[in-house]
């Protein structure tokens, strides 16, 4: 779920629902704010059917981290760190008392404008990245290479957008779909980096 310049969600939930791992069943507050998106269970639920269910030891980045749902489902599944990056003030609130009602040390929150953020990140460093920016903004075009340059060996980013990926466009960036699916108005793709031969 993303905050930040946007369109208003109307009738975003109030909360979500850690769906899987140690927090299974666990509410995560919905802050009100303009351009919430909350990541639709079904939606987190294909997304880690994919990752796989365990994350154990995986180094993670939520870019854009509104209530966290994305961020705190990889803690749950065993994720040794996850950075949460967000800008808006009342989010930030809500994470940091979501991280210590959990007593979630693995989770590192920082308030910051992740379009920056991503470009002073050191390299190679995180094996799975999840970027949910605001729809209707064209961020998330200029977000991917740079944080493709963040992944580990092995590496996804996942990525949500409202309209699908294009192929060509993502090899120009030196990325693949490995898979891909929509939700409503939500595309949503598993990307990573074409290796290099």
């Amino acid at each position: 779920m993303k905050s930040g310049a946007g369109n208003v969600a109307r009738g975003a939930p109030q909360q979500v629902r850690i769906i899987g791992g140690q927090w299974k069943r666990t509410p995560l507050p919905v802050p009100p704010g303009d351009g919430l998106r909350p990541t639709p269970d079904r939606v987190r639920e294909t997304l880690f059917n994919w990752l796989g269910q365990d994350l154990t030891g995986m180094q993670c980045l939520d870019a854009f981290a509104g209530s966290g749902a994305l961020g705190f489902e990889a803690a749950s599944r065993g994720a040794q760190r996850v950075l949460l990056v967000e800008s808006a003030a009342p989010a930030i609130r809500q994470l940091r008392a979501n991280q210590a009602k959990l007593d979630a040390k693995q989770i590192e929150i920082v308030q910051a404008d992740a379009r920056r953020l991503i470009t002073t990140l050191s390299p190679g460093v995180f094996d799975v990245i999840f970027l949910d920016p605001p729809f209707a903004s064209g961020w998330l075009n200029d977000l991917l290479a740079p944080a493709a340059r963040l992944l580990a060996p092995n590496g996804v980013i996942y990525a949500e957008s409202d309209a699908p990926l294009e192929d060509d466009a993502l090899a120009e960036l030196g990325l693949v779909c490995l898979r891909r699916a929509k939700a409503g108005a939500v595309h949503y793709h598993l990307l990573e980096s074409i290796p290099k031969t």
